[in-house]
């Protein structure tokens, strides 16, 4: 993986770069649609690519490996291959989900036995599908990841929750840096299974403790890897809270290198993290906020489901640049929305994700002309109005 930087913005500490990868170029800052099992929820690979303008998709180590299987996925040659997709793409450790599905299981049914028992040399999780039990370590996630064969792949740590109390984020923390030593090895000993280089991020972890994110930074940085991921943010702490630890670590984080905030977030947000340093970014929001009948626009938010769209026939985005946005009506979208018609999804998510990599192009492009601070100042108040 190559990363080069050809613009600094003088007012902000953004950015606008490129990654070079196995299977092709990523202009950053760059929106990541989050692919969970091998698919954009209601997205065909074609739409996003020649639509939507994705560049790289996510895919998830922890749902890959329960369904289809690794194996299936290895027979079809990797990721790519199984899903139809020849641009880059990013997998996740699955950390996340081990702890994130134990937690929602713990508060929907309270007594019920615990899904993970965490150790030393890793966790046991039972699966969210049928209760299986398997054991995750910073060596298998490597190897299952290396079995996907996405560009690039992530180091296997503990996602604290929100709130978490300062001495539990600090044994976390330590032992998300141990485990991180293990995955370098682990990637040292062993090769890509689809001769296509992999490249390893780690993850800055801390919670909204300062003084452990700036141990967390240093540690990840000395280790010298390709890129660099800030987790364990947007988990529920307050967004002032989140932009001040994002600040914190891409103070210390290597200029010369990618970063990665993990599971952010909001259109606005995503433009302060871009004038704080931040590259690259993957989030639900788009396709999950869809679902439930939420446009983000440059003006706004829209709940389509609002009465007062019912005979609205003007575009759902006169301002967007999908086939969508000219092509269907709000009130159209608002029928689909009220019937339950699986179309609503369909159109809403191509819309989201489209207006979000829009945006990620205007950024760069603003970064370039020098004029980003003005713009993303105009952009985020205009983007925080409900319509």
């Amino acid at each position: 993986m190559k990363f080069t930087i050809s613009h600094t913005d003088k007012e902000t500490k953004a950015r606008a770069g490129e990654i070079t990868t196995a299977h092709g170029k990523i202009q950053t800052p760059i929106f990541m649609p989050v692919g969970t099992r091998g698919t954009v929820k209601a997205v065909h690979q074609h739409e996003l690519k020649d639509d939507i303008g994705a560049q790289i998709i996510l895919g998830n180590t922890y749902h890959l490996y329960l369904k289809p299987g690794i194996d299936i996925i290895e027979k079809a040659g990797g990721l790519h291959k199984f899903i139809g997709w020849d641009l880059p793409m990013l997998t996740d450790s699955g950390g996340f989900q081990i702890f994130s599905l134990a937690d929602e299981r713990r508060k929907s049914q309270p007594g019920a036995k615990p899904m993970r028992k965490i150790s030393e040399e890793g966790v046991q999780f039972s699966s969210d599908i049928d209760g299986s039990v398997h054991f995750f370590s910073p060596e298998n996630v490597i190897d299952i990841q290396r079995s996907i064969g996405a560009d690039i792949i992530m180091a296997f740590d503990e996602c604290t929750p929100y709130p978490c109390e300062y001495d539990y984020a600090k044994k976390s923390m330590e032992m998300t840096h141990r485990w991180l030593k293990r995955c370098i090895k682990r990637m040292g000993e062993t090769e890509s299974k689809y001769r296509c280089e992999q490249s390893l991020f780690p993850i800055v972890q801390g919670s909204v403790y300062k003084d452990l994110r700036i141990q967390s930074v240093e540690f990840v940085a000395s280790q010298n890897c390709e890129g660099n991921a800030i987790g364990g943010l947007s988990v529920g702490e307050d967004e002032q809270e989140m932009f001040l630890m994002t600040e914190v670590v891409c103070n210390i984080l290597p200029k010369e290198k990618p970063r990665y905030l993990m599971g952010v977030g909001k259109p606005e947000q995503l433009l302060e993290c871009i004038a704080l340093g931040i590259d690259m970014f993957d989030c639900v929001m788009p396709t999950r906020n869809a679902r439930n009948g939420m446009l983000f626009t440059s003006n706004g938010t829209i709940a389509i489901s609002n009465a007062k769209y019912k005979d609205d026939f003007s575009p759902i985005d006169p301002d967007g640049t999908s086939f969508v946005d000219k092509q269907y009506s709000k009130a159209y979208l608002r029928h689909l929305n009220k019937a339950d018609e699986m179309l609503a999804s369909q159109i809403a998510s191509i819309h989201n994700l489209a207006f979000f990599l829009h945006l990620m192009r205007q950024a760069r492009k603003k970064i370039m002309e020098g004029t980003f601070k003005e713009w993303k100042d105009k952009m985020v108040k205009q983007m925080r109005q409900r319509l």
